[in-house]
């Protein structure tokens, strides 16, 4: 559907005309990065004008953090029910990790956007203000990589998981799951089965390193980088 000239009337003030201004802008940040994507990329993206744009975000810096809080909320609705359903910590961990590679690949663009935010935070180029911003959302990955951490220190508690260090599994294993969006592009018509099964394949080589042997049991170590 295209947004007329008309765009900031009834259906411009829609969520659903904000949401496509997310998918959009998403799509431009992942293609061209922040600093060459612009508002007119993301107005043709939407079929509308520029507007519609500046009625619902000030500026293109708010569109890129209201994309990068979309992707952390979608993929946090999406993995947080696995952390505390039944089973073992390892069962939960490739539950969890399988939820994480399923919606990197339907939301491939937001991931992009919040790999951009982490690694944007310090550039000279931010002013203050979208710095701290920037550093907030980035709390919410940090708190979204601690339920990780949990999981993994349960799943050696209770024997499912392999003893090492909490720390460096949870961030091994979120690094390498999210590598996944350096290679993987969406096809046209993929059915879901597909992305499904090449989710649990990657899934099984990640958490089948973390594997415990049977009959191994005892408290997850950690270290310093714990407490960060």
């Amino acid at each position: 559907m295209s947004i007329s000239a008309h765009d900031t009337g009834a259906v411009g003030r829609t969520p659903e005309a904000r949401h496509r201004i997310l998918d959009a802008g998403a799509e431009a940040f992942m293609r061209r990065g922040f600093s060459s994507a612009t508002l007119d990329d993301i107005a043709d993206q939407v079929g509308a004008t520029k507007g519609l744009i500046y009625y619902h975000f000030r500026s293109k810096f708010d569109v890129f953090l209201a994309v990068y809080e979309e992707g952390m909320r979608r993929v946090r609705e999406r993995v947080e029910p696995h952390a505390a359903s039944g089973g073992s910590g390892r069962e939960r961990l490739a539950a969890m990790s399988r939820a994480h590679l399923l919606n990197l690949m339907t939301d491939l663009a937001y991931h992009h956007v919040v790999h951009q935010g982490v690694r944007a935070q310090d550039s000279s180029e931010l002013k203050i203000r979208q710095r701290d911003a920037l550093s907030a959302l980035n709390g919410l990955r940090r708190d979204y990589e601690h339920m990780f951490r949990r999981v993994v220190a349960e799943g050696m508690a209770d024997g499912s998981l392999r003893q090492v260090d909490v720390s460096l599994a949870a961030r091994t294993l979120l690094s390498s799951l999210n590598a996944v969006d350096m290679w993987y592009r969406k096809i046209e018509d993929q059915p879901a089965e597909e992305v499904e099964e090449l989710a649990g394949h990657i899934v099984d080589l990640l958490v089948g390193g973390l594997s415990a042997a049977p009959g191994t049991r005892g408290a997850p170590r950690s270290d310093a980088s714990d407490r960060r």
